[in-house]
C-alpha cells in the first residue's frame, strides 16, 4: 500500500544515529522476523559496515541491500564479494541495478518465451543485429569528481546494459526461481566477447570542477560485441551510451535479416523489420513491417504496430524502486544482480577500460558510428 508523504510514512519514518541508538529502539518494539539494512554509504565501507552490523548481532535474520558500482574493476569487484560474504551470505545480500525495477524490463522474459509469435525467431537464423541505447541529454550534474574516477562505460555499458543484454539474449531458465534466472544470465556473460571499443568526452568536460584537466575518461561509448554460442553465432551486439546526446531514452532494438528481394525490389533495396523495446521513456514495444500504401501503386511503406504501457493499462507503472525494495521485503532475488554476474561482467570489461583514444564530440550530437552498423533511428518511435 502507499504512504501520504506528509502523514502516513513519516509516522513510521525514525532516524537514529549510531548502532547503539538503533539497537536501543529495536528492543523497545520486540522481536523481528527480519531487519532490512539498505547501505546508502561509499562501497569502500561495505564491508566494514557488514562487520559491524554482524558484530552487534544483526546478522543471522537480515539482509543489506546494497548500490552499484560493485567494484571498480574485476580484482576489486572480486575483493567486494569476498569481503562481504565473509559476514552475510549470497541470499542475504541484495545488489540493486534499478534497471532491473523497470517495467519493461521485467517484460522482456515474457515478451520473449510467453509468445510463439517471437520465441521461434529468436535467434541467428532471422536476427541480423541486436542494438541497445542509453542516452542522456544531461552532463555530470554536480557528479564530475566522481564520473572521472569512473566514466561512462562503466558507470552504465558494464552494469544497466549488460542486464538488459543478458535478458534479450539468454536461453530459457529451467524455472522462474531467481537462482535459474541469475544463472541464465551468468552463462550469458560467459559466452559473451567485446570484439572493438570506440570512447569519446563532450567538448568542454575537462573544464568542468572536480575534472582533471588532461582527464581521459569517456562520457560517450560505442562497443561491438558477439555471443559465442549455438543461438547467437553470427550476430553482432551493438552497444552506445552517452552524455549531452540530443535526446534522453534507453531502447533495445532487434533488427532482423532481409529476405531475397525478388517481388519488391524494383526501388531498390527495402528496409529491414525490426522489434523496438523502449525501456524509458514511454515505455513501450514497437514492431516494424512493410506494408502496400494504398493507392493504384506497388509502392511499399515500413510502418510500426504500437504497444504503450500508457495505453494498454490502466494501472500507473510503479517506480523501479518501489518493486525492488518490495521484493526485498518479500525475500526474492530475481531482480537483483547475484555476485556471479557482477564478477563475469567485470571479467568481460577488464581489458576495455580507460582503453584507447578518446576522442571529442559536440553537446547535443551523437558522434559518428565507428562500426560498419545501420543504426536504427530509436527517436523516430
Amino acid at each position: 500500500s502507499r504512504f501520504d508523504v506528509s502523514e502516513g510514512f513519516r509516522s513510521i519514518l525514525y532516524y537514529h544515529q549510531g548502532l547503539e541508538g538503533m539497537r536501543e529502539y529495536l528492543n523497545k518494539k520486540g522481536e523481528f522476523d527480519r531487519i532490512v539494512f539498505f547501505f546508502s554509504l561509499p562501497p569502500k565501507v561495505y564491508a566494514s559496515t557488514a562487520k559491524e552490523l554482524v558484530d552487534e548481532g544483526f546478522g543471522a535474520e537480515s539482509s543489506i541491500i546494497i548500490e552499484k558500482p560493485f567494484g571498480h574493476d574485476y580484482e576489486s569487484a572480486v575483493a567486494l564479494n569476498k569481503e562481504i560474504t565473509q559476514y552475510f551470505s549470497e541470499h542475504q545480500i541484495y545488489r540493486i541495478d534499478h534497471y532491473l525495477g523497470k517495467e519493461t524490463v521485467q517484460n522482456i522474459l515474457v515478451f520473449r518465451f510467453a509468445n510463439s509469435l517471437f520465441e521461434p525467431i529468436w535467434n541467428s537464423r532471422y536476427i541480423e543485429s541486436i542494438q541497445i541505447s542509453a542516452f542522456e541529454t544531461i552532463g555530470t550534474e554536480g557528479r564530475a569528481q566522481y564520473f572521472d574516477s569512473s566514466g561512462i562505460i562503466r558507470d552504465m555499458a558494464q552494469n544497466h546494459l549488460m542486464q538488459l543484454l543478458c535478458l534479450v539474449t539468454m536461453e530459457p531458465p529451467i524455472t522462474l526461481a531467481a537462482d535459474d534466472i541469475r544463472s541464465a544470465k551468468v552463462n550469458v556473460l560467459r559466452t559473451l566477447t567485446i570484439e572493438d571499443c570506440h570512447r569519446w568526452q563532450y567538448e568542454g568536460y575537462r573544464n568542468e570542477e572536480g575534472v582533471a584537466p588532461d582527464s581521459e575518461t569517456e562520457t560517450y561509448a560505442e562497443l561491438k560485441m558477439r555471443i559465442n554460442n549455438y543461438r547467437w553465432n553470427r550476430v553482432p551486439i551493438y552497444l552506445r551510451t552517452g552524455k549531452y546526446m540530443p535526446r534522453k531514452g534507453t531502447e533495445i532494438g532487434i533488427q532482423f535479416r532481409t529476405l531475397p528481394q525478388l517481388l519488391f525490389n524494383e526501388a531498390g533495396a527495402l528496409p529491414a523489420n525490426n522489434i523496438i523495446i523502449r525501456i524509458q521513456p514511454n515505455e513501450g514495444i514497437f514492431v516494424d513491417m512493410l506494408n502496400k500504401v494504398p493507392g493504384t501503386d506497388q509502392t511499399l511503406q515500413q510502418t510500426s504496430m504500437k504497444y504503450t504501457y500508457r495505453d494498454a493499462f490502466d494501472e500507473e507503472i510503479p517506480e523501479a524502486y518501489q518493486r525492488l525494495l518490495l521484493d526485498v521485503l518479500r525475500g526474492d532475488q530475481t531482480l537483483f544482480v547475484s555476485g556471479e554476474e557482477t564478477e563475469e561482467s567485470w571479467k568481460l570489461f577488464n581489458g576495455f577500460l580507460d582503453q584507447g583514444e578518446v576522442s571529442i564530440y559536440r553537446r547535443g550530437k551523437v558522434p559518428t558510428s565507428r562500426f560498419a552498423v545501420n543504426w536504427i533511428d530509436f527517436e523516430e518511435y
